[in-house]
């Protein structure tokens, strides 16, 4: 299926709307702890979940090409799960852009102005046993041929 969005597959969090201010609890400026997120209507066939959280709008590109910055890569959740308590532990956590695994807040430059923050679900046909350690784009170069529904989540944050 690939890297479409389908609109079926529903992610929201109790912590912020859709276009949403995301609160200061959730970013590098508060307790930094990743929010809870819930997400629904994914396809039959789905035998696992990613999450990953990217902010498109940092000014950073890599010499591959990339860009953006990764602040959370988070997969290898069952197919039975279809949530993700605030400050989430679980599951395998793949290395972000802040150089280590684990949710990393948003935290734009100072005057930088707001940045969007796209959180993803995809929902894929491939049990949850990934190998430990991949990236965002790693993860997405392995699971492409695997995903069968993808949607996101956008906040927004500001720095004060």
């Amino acid at each position: 299926m690939g890297f479409a969005l389908n609109l079926d597959l529903q992610l929201t969090s109790g912590a912020f709307a859709n276009d949403g201010p995301i609160p200061t609890r959730h970013t590098g400026e508060g307790e930094d702890v990743s929010p809870a997120l819930s997400w629904s209507g994914a396809p039959a066939g789905t035998k696992s979940f990613a999450v990953i959280c990217h902010d498109p709008d940092a000014p950073l590109v890599s010499a591959n090409g990339t860009y953006g910055f990764v602040h959370w890569v988070h997969y290898n959740i069952p197919a039975d799960v279809t949530s993700l308590p605030e400050g989430c532990k679980h599951h395998t956590d793949g290395p972000t852009n802040f150089g280590k695994p684990g949710y990393g807040g948003p935290m734009p430059p100072e005057g930088h102005g707001q940045h969007k923050y796209y959180f993803w679900i995809l929902a894929l046909d491939c049990e949850p046993n990934l190998e430990d350690g991949l990236d965002m784009w790693q993860l997405l170069a392995k699971v492409e041929p695997h995903t069968l529904a993808m949607n996101r989540l956008v906040g927004t944050y500001q720095r004060g």
